[in-house]
C-alpha cells in the first residue's frame, strides 16, 4: 500500500512538474492510469487492510469499495487501450479533434466503470468476502440477472477494451520491426508494452475469478447434467408448451439451473493480492524509462537553498 500510494503520488509530481524534462507526447491516459492506481492503493488496499484488522466491512464503506474496485479496473484498461491507439496511430492523434476523442474515451472508461459498478450496489448483491479482504460480488440469488450482468459487463468494459490492447500491440510491433524511430523509443509510450503486460498478468486471476462457475449439476443426484439429460428419455426437441407432465416440467427447470457456488478462496485471495500489485508495479515500470527517472532524481534531490556565493546583481558608478 505504501508503495502504490508514495510510487503514484511521486509519478503525478514528475508528471506535473518535470513536463518538460522527459518526452510525454500522450499525457492524458498516462494521468488517468496513474490516478486509478492511487486511488486503489489509497482507498482499496488500505480499506481491505482495515477490514483484516476489523474483521470486515460495513456499509455504506462496503459498497463503496466494490463500487471503486470495478471502477478503478475499469479506468486502467480503459487508459492503457487509449495509450495503445494513440501510440499506433502516432502524432495524428495529439490534435485537436483526435485528442479530444482520446480524453473523452477515457472518461467514458470511468464512467462505464462507475455504472457498472453501481449495478451490484442497487440490486443487494454485495457482501464482504474474507477470501477477496474486501467487499466482493455474490450471486446466488439471481442467475438470470448475474448472466446479463456479466456479460454486458465483461463484453463492455473488459474484452472490447483488451480485444483493443492486443490489436494495437501486434501492430505497433510488426511497424517497429519495418521502420524504427528514435523518438518513438524516446518517448515515455515507450513502456506501453511493459504496462499491458503487467496489468494482463495481475488481473488475469480476478477475470478468471469472476468468471470461473462450477459444473453444471443435478439438485438431488449430484451428478452432471450432460449425464442427466443422456437419460431423459423424451428427446428435447418433441417438447411441446402443452405439456403438463410435471416430470417433464421439473427437468427443464433442472436443465437451466446452475450451481453459483464462488470460485475457491485461493483463487479470489490471488486475484486480490494481484491486482494490489500492479498498482505498485507501474510506478517501477514508469522509473525503467530513463529521462523520466533522470527528472523524477532531479525533482527529488535539486537543492533549492540560497547560493552560498555572492552574485553580482547591480553595478553603481561614481566619479573621482
Amino acid at each position: 500500500m505504501v508503495m502504490g500510494v508514495v510510487g503514484n503520488c511521486l509519478v503525478l509530481l514528475v508528471k506535473v512538474m518535470c513536463r518538460g524534462q522527459f518526452c510525454c507526447r500522450y499525457w492524458f491516459p498516462f494521468i488517468s492510469l496513474t490516478l486509478s492506481d492511487f486511488g486503489c492503493s489509497l482507498l482499496i488496499i488500505s480499506g481491505s487492510l482495515l477490514a483484516m484488522l476489523t474483521g470486515g466491512q460495513r456499509s455504506p464503506w462496503c459498497e463503496v469499495v466494490s463500487l471503486l474496485k470495478f471502477a478503478f479496473i475499469t479506468s486502467s484498461i480503459g487508459s492503457i487501450a487509449i495509450l495503445c491507439v494513440q501510440r499506433l496511430i502516432g502524432m495524428v492523434s495529439t490534435k485537436s479533434a483526435p485528442f479530444v476523442f482520446m480524453m473523452t474515451a477515457c472518461l467514458a472508461s470511468w464512467v462505464t466503470g462507475v455504472v457498472f459498478g453501481s449495478v451490484p450496489v442497487v440490486y443487494a448483491w454485495i457482501k464482504y468476502d474474507p477470501a477477496e479482504m474486501l467487499c466482493a460480488v455474490f450471486w446466488e440469488s439471481s442467475y438470470s440477472d448475474m448472466l446479463v450482468y456479466i456479460l454486458c459487463a465483461f463484453s463492455i468494459c473488459i474484452f472490447l477494451p483488451f480485444l483493443l490492447i492486443v490489436f494495437c500491440t501486434l501492430l505497433s510491433a510488426s511497424s517497429c520491426r519495418s521502420s524504427c524511430n528514435s523518438d518513438d523509443d524516446a518517448d515515455l509510450s515507450a513502456i506501453t508494452p511493459l504496462l499491458v503486460a503487467s496489468y494482463t498478468l495481475c488481473y488475469t486471476p480476478f477475470v478468471v475469478s469472476e468468471v470461473t462457475l462450477t459444473t453444471y449439476t443435478h439438485e438431488t443426484t449430484h451428478e452432471p447434467l450432460y449425464l442427466h439429460a443422456h437419460r431423459v428419455n423424451t428427446n428435447l426437441s418433441t417438447y411441446r408448451l402443452s405439456i403438463s407432465s410435471s416430470t417433464l416440467t421439473n427437468q427443464l427447470i433442472l436443465l437451466g439451473r446452475l450451481d453459483l457456488s464462488p470460485a475457491p478462496d485461493w483463487l479470489r485471495t490471488l486475484s486480490s493480492v494481484m491486482s494490489y500489485l500492479d498498482c505498485s508495479l507501474n510506478p517501477l515500470i514508469y522509473c525503467s524509462h530513463q529521462d523520466f527517472r533522470e527528472a523524477g532524481l532531479a525533482l527529488l534531490w535539486t537543492n533549492r537553498k540560497a547560493p552560498s556565493e555572492p552574485v553580482l546583481t547591480a553595478i553603481t558608478k561614481h566619479d573621482l
